[in-house]
């Protein structure tokens, strides 16, 4: 069945059980995707009062996070909907996620909060198409299901490449700098490969021209 919130016609998973009659505490069993926090940033008591709504609201059950990147509350009646959505909106000020054959949740990595391979900002970027793309976000009129999502660099951290429709994935825009003193330091074993994290292993002599300047894609080194 279609099942979801006044004005809304996504974010809201419809599930019912065909043994209501057998299960009646799961006759109905919804799902809601909430909208994540940009990079998945949390502090303490805003997942203690998620838990706290979804363990009175709902089943208590909740995956962090799909593919999607939502919060996914798992397993809800029909009349929590509402109030559920009101708490969200008006309390936590979060929204919903994307759900059916819409816009889903744009999803960033972790960006320049914390990266120093960001080669852009990503939650500026996510931010700015989640706001831009609200309606689309909430009001299903695709065909199927589309995906954004931004990676700060070629790492893919957010998966962009194997999990959204259009990727964002941030390059490295000059010429490549190589310090040259470093790779020296790193063939003459000044610098232990993996801060000297495989150094139980005789792997043999390095060969710099095998293992990395051959496996350069571009062939810039």
């Amino acid at each position: 069945g279609i099942v979801g919130v006044f004005g809304y016609g996504g974010g809201v998973i419809g599930r019912y059980s065909d043994l209501q009659d057998q299960f009646p505490s799961i006759a109905h069993f919804h799902t809601v995707r909430v909208n994540q926090p940009g990079s998945y940033f949390y502090n303490t008591d805003y997942l203690r009062t998620l838990c706290d709504l979804w363990e009175y609201r709902g089943s208590g059950m909740m995956n962090l996070h799909g593919s999607t990147g939502d919060i996914i509350f798992l397993g809800t009646f029909t009349e929590q909907l509402e109030p559920i959505f009101f708490e969200l909106t008006h309390v936590l000020q979060q929204d919903l996620g994307g759900s059916g054959s819409n816009l889903r949740t744009p999803s960033c990595c972790i960006g320049k909060a914390r990266c120093e391979w960001s080669c852009y900002d990503t939650q500026d970027m996510c931010y700015e198409m989640t706001t831009h793309y609200q309606d689309e976000l909430h009001r299903p009129q695709f065909p199927y299901k589309f995906k954004f999502k931004f990676d700060g660099c070629p790492n893919c951290c957010v998966a962009s490449i194997a999990r959204a429709d259009m990727s964002f994935i941030g390059t490295w825009r000059d010429d490549i700098r190589i310090d040259q003193k470093a790779v020296k330091a790193y063939m003459g074993g000044d610098i232990k490969p993996n801060a000297g994290a495989h150094a139980g292993k005789d792997w043999g002599k390095f060969d710099i021209e095998k293992e990395v300047i051959g496996l350069c894609p571009t062939g810039c080194m």
